[in-house]
């Protein structure tokens, strides 16, 4: 017998590409303003559909985001029910009303306001526009991209579109264009030697929904342990917590993550084995290693974030944890926002098969696909060669612009500056002997028109012990020329104490 639903829904006409995001709002809403009560029964989807007028798949696309979200919990041969213990970030929370001021302008109820953190309305990347020295990380010198070549690219699949008709600017395949799914895993596996098809690859809108989408895969809410590197990027962590994850910090040392310190009870560890965000170094092969043995003891999931190993100025590369994996373990995450430039916004997970399916229903709830134009103009780029050789020659001007920084260090720095080894990526990390703090350090050299970051801006806990005192150098974006002058403008604010 069917449940009694006396919610009243105000939907919009059927076929409005808005009723699913509405019948998703309203359904949220009343779970969290306690119309529908923990463990109260949901219809099922077929008669709830016919009962509001719109079609079953869009019923349960409805449903499958609240499961995923972890507001409804599915009971086999049972039926739908609302979870009896809602999401830590809800649990508790009061209802969006808003309470009128005594002049009868609403205004929003102070409970509802989170305690405003300085800086973190914005990325770590966007929280500092210098004058003139930028050390910012994580960004690449789009300057130098063809975008001649670019721009033909593009006017070429926009041609392609418009002489395929109608049919081809309709809704697109939620994994990704297959000429770019095809591009894709042929680069990776002659890049990186990742094994790898088309079929194996998601395309997403960078690393970032990468991060998102397999957090609503692989996360309970409110009992998923998720291991993280101490000092590792802050959205990747801010996306897992989002879903609900317990975040459990594990230091890292000259090895890269200390896998004996991993908790028994993680079932997924997030990973930067290649370049470690931010120190840069590699975690070792009997590391490797160990990891993989830890995720098939435990049937954990790996969540390896390669994300700027193209940029490799010496030494033999080591393979990815993917390459290693025998027991399908790793999600290997890539982005083309350090390759090309971060507007650009396409990234991709290689999937193991368990999760592929998931995977793309989740990408296809959040926004189906990314744009068809950007996808067939970087299948095309990569296809002919274009982004090999980019990579090529950005290797040559990024690898002058880390040798002018490290020579500056040494020239101005050396009794500061203790560069931390690494032989890839975008920036250097350094250890700092001074004694001005390292976050003190870069708010002076912010007023001095240089942008750089404290180590400490990564960390989950920034006053951990394993936390060193030192300051990351983005080079992506400063010219060679001007590294020389800008170290010794921080040295001297450094010494100046």
């Amino acid at each position: 017998m069917e449940p009694l639903f006396e919610l009243s829904l105000q939907l919009p006409a059927a076929g409005s590409r808005e009723l699913l995001r509405e019948l998703h709002r309203q359904l949220h809403a009343a779970i969290l303003d306690g119309r529908l009560r923990p463990g109260a029964r949901l219809p099922a989807t077929r008669a709830l559909a016919q009962r509001l007028g719109v079609s079953r798949n869009t019923m349960l696309a409805a449903y499958d985001l609240l499961l995923s979200e972890g507001y409804l919990v599915a009971r086999p041969g049972a039926g739908t029910y609302v979870a009896d213990t809602l999401p830590a970030s809800r649990r508790g929370r009061a209802p969006r009303t808003a309470a009128p001021t005594e002049a009868g302008t609403p205004r929003r109820d102070p409970r509802l306001v989170p305690p405003r953190v300085p800086g973190a309305d914005l990325p770590p990347t966007l929280q500092q526009r210098p004058a003139r020295d930028d050390f910012r990380v994580g960004l690449p010198d789009a300057s130098a991209l063809p975008f001649d070549i670019w721009r033909r690219l593009s006017d070429r699949a926009l041609r392609r579109i418009a002489r395929g008709g109608g049919e081809a600017a309709q809704y697109a395949d939620p994994r990704g264009q297959p000429a770019l799914r095809e591009a894709i895993a042929r680069h990776v596996s002659f890049t990186r030697a990742v094994g790898c098809g088309a079929d194996d690859i998601v395309v997403t809108a960078g690393a970032q929904q990468a991060f998102g989408l397999l957090a609503r895969v692989l996360v309970v809410p409110g009992r998923t342990v998720v291991a993280v590197e101490q000092l590792s990027y802050p959205s990747l962590r801010e996306a897992l917590a989002a879903a609900g994850a317990k975040v459990v910090p594990v230091p890292t040392d000259a090895e890269g993550l200390c896998v004996d310190r991993l908790p028994a009870e993680a079932r997924v560890v997030c990973v930067t084995p290649s370049h470690q965000f931010p120190t840069g170094v590699a975690m070792s092969t009997p590391r490797r290693a160990a990891l993989l043995a830890f995720a098939r003891e435990r049937q954990a999931v790996v969540i390896e974030d390669d994300y700027d190993s193209e940029f490799r100025f010496a030494g033999r590369p080591l393979d990815a944890l993917q390459t290693l994996d025998r027991a399908d373990s790793v999600c290997y995450v890539g982005t083309f926002s350090k390759s090309l430039f971060p507007a650009l916004r396409l990234g991709f997970v290689v999937a193991p098969p368990w999760a592929r399916a998931a995977l793309v229903r989740m990408r296809e709830l959040a926004d189906w696909h990314s744009p068809v134009l950007g996808q067939d103009a970087l299948a095309d780029f990569i296809a002919e060669g274009h982004l090999v050789r980019h990579i090529r020659r950005m290797r040559k001007v990024y690898g002058e612009r880390r040798l002018a920084l490290l020579e500056a260090l040494v020239r101005h720095g050396a009794d500061l500056f203790e560069a931390i080894p690494s032989q890839a990526g975008l920036h250097l990390s350094a250890r700092l002997h001074a004694p001005l703090r390292a976050d003190l350090l870069a708010r002076r050299a912010a007023e001095a028109g240089i942008a750089l970051a404290p180590l400490s801006r990564y960390a989950l806990d920034p006053h951990a012990a394993d936390v060193p005192e030192g300051l990351a150098f983005g080079y992506g974006l400063i010219e060679a020329a001007r590294i020389d002058d800008a170290i010794r403008r921080v040295a001297q604010l450094a010494r100046a104490g």
